[in-house]
């Protein structure tokens, strides 16, 4: 299990205002969790085996800066615990200026997923 880092930068269509959590053209935070799920998830991809995949089970996340349309942000995935099947990550997003350096802690938080056998997964289902 390893780290992953990914940027993304924000458009109107990652906007609180376009995804219905406010009124401002500046990054949502269901948005920044997505891109921090997306972070967990490259992060363990490594470890799955055929047939498997993860899936999120408990989210922490503080969105602690706003960013801008056009803005860039760095999100870092880095494995915490591991147990069986349970893979705990803490993640942080990172605003970067415009030369590419880090700037302002952006949000930060931990997520959990658990490795699953994606066919036994969604046969459960029922559907």
């Amino acid at each position: 299990m390893g780290e992953a880092t990914l940027r993304f930068t924000v458009t109107n269509d990652d906007t609180a205002a376009a995804l219905g959590s406010g009124s401002l053209p500046v990054l949502a935070t269901p948005r920044l969790l997505a891109w921090c799920e997306a972070a967990t998830c490259a992060a363990v991809e490594d470890d799955l085996r055929d047939g498997e995949t993860s899936v999120g089970t408990r989210v922490e996340l503080e969105h602690l800066a706003a960013t801008p349309v056009g803005g860039t942000v760095e999100i870092l995935a880095r494995p915490v615990y591991a147990d069986g099947r349970l893979r705990r990550f803490a993640v942080s997003a990172r605003n970067l200026g415009p030369d590419g350096r880090p700037g302002k802690l952006a949000g930060s938080g931990e997520v959990t997923r658990v490795v699953v056998d994606a066919e036994r997964f969604l046969a459960r289902l029922g559907g």
